[in-house]
C-alpha cells in the first residue's frame, strides 16, 4: 500500500496550529481525574461509574430505544433526594428518568476565564450521538480544575457558543 503525504495539494491552506495546554501536553488523564474529583466530592448526586454500572446505563436506555456509548459519558447525576443503585440493572430502568449522563471535559488553563471563552476541546462522534439520543439526559460539563468553574451546557448550547468546529478522524492500530 502507497503512503499518501498529508500535504499532497500544495494549494490548500493548513489549519493555524493551536497551541494547547491540559489534555493535549500529556497532563489531561490528570486533569480529568482531578475534575472527576471535584465533581464526586463535591456533590454526592454525582457518580462515576464504574464499567459495570456502565453496561447497566447503556442496557437499561437501550430498553427505551436511546442509545448509549459505555464509553461516551463521564459520570452520571442522580435526582436530588433519590437513591438509585446503579448495580442493579432494575433499579436503573425504574429509575431511567431521573439519571442525567455528563460528558466531563476538564482543563487547567491558567489564562482561562470563567466562562470557559476560547477553550478548545475535542467533541468524539460517539458523544455526539449518544447526546442526541438522550437529549435532555445528557449534558456536557466543562470543569477548570484550577479555579473550580464550572459550565453545565446542553449539545444545543454547547455548539451555539461554538466559535469554530474542526471535524477529525482518530486512527488507533
Amino acid at each position: 500500500m502507497e503512503e499518501v503525504p498529508l500535504s499532497a495539494d500544495p494549494n490548500l491552506d493548513p489549519l493555524p496550529l493551536l497551541e494547547l495546554e491540559g489534555e493535549a501536553t500529556g497532563s489531561g488523564s490528570s486533569t480529568a481525574k482531578k475534575a472527576m474529583a471535584m465533581l464526586t466530592a463535591g456533590d454526592a448526586r454525582f457518580r462515576q461509574p464504574t464499567k459495570a454500572q456502565r453496561r447497566n446505563l447503556a442496557m437499561a436506555f437501550a430498553g427505551k430505544d436511546k442509545i448509549v456509548y459505555g464509553r461516551a459519558f463521564d459520570a452520571v447525576r442522580i435526582s436530588p433526594g433519590l437513591e438509585v443503585d446503579l448495580d442493579e440493572l432494575s433499579s436503573v430502568e425504574t429509575n431511567l428518568h431521573h439519571l442525567t449522563l455528563y460528558e466531563v471535559k476538564s482543563t487547567n488553563r491558567k489564562n482561562l476565564g470563567d466562562d470557559f471563552q476560547g477553550y478548545f476541546f475535542a467533541l468524539t462522534a460517539a458523544e455526539l450521538l449518544v447526546a442526541q439520543s438522550l437529549g435532555t439526559q445528557f449534558r456536557f460539563l466543562l470543569v477548570h480544575t484550577l479555579s473550580g468553574a464550572r459550565l453545565e451546557l446542553s449539545l444545543k448550547e454547547l455548539l451555539s457558543r461554538a466559535r469554530s468546529i474542526y471535524p477529525s478522524w482518530s486512527v488507533l492500530f
